[in-house]
Parts: C-alpha cells; structure tokens; sequence
C-alpha cells in the first residue's frame, strides 16, 4: 500500500514500469530523491520541473521515509 500524504494534488501512483510517480505524472519518486541526494534544492527541482508542486516533494519524502521504515531482524549465527 502506497502511503497517502495530507495533500490530494501530491498522490503517489505506480504509472512508470511499477515504479511510484508523483501525481501520475512520469516523474519518479526515485528520480526526486537522486536529485536532492546530488545536492539539488527544492527550488532547484521546482524550477528544473516547474509542473511539480512543492508537496510533490514532500510526498516523494515521506514515500521514501514509509520505505526505509523496516524492522531488522538479527540471527545469532553463533548457535548455529
């Protein structure tokens, strides 16, 4: 299940490939997050792609944040 964020314009959808996309559009939540990893901005991203909203990045944050969200679990390997 894809998260939903407060705001309906910023809608996550698997559109590309099964991949999540902001709003239906061919922009990829990973493409986003590669962008500020590279050290972009938010109004770097929002003028290099002036069709996205500002809560499309924040929804792509919190997609990613709902992702890494995982319970590791440890295996003693010594009783083995």
């Amino acid at each position: 299940m894809i998260p939903r964020t407060n705001c309906e314009a910023s809608w996550l959808f698997p559109v590309k490939a099964g991949r999540a996309c902001i709003r239906g559009m061919r922009i990829t939540v990973s493409l986003i997050l590669k962008l500020m990893a590279d050290g972009m901005t938010r109004d770097e991203i929002l003028e290099s792609y002036p069709y996205l909203e500002p809560e499309d990045i924040q929804s792509a944050l919190h997609y990613a944040a709902w992702l890494a969200d995982e319970s590791i679990h440890l295996i003693d390997r010594r009783r083995e």
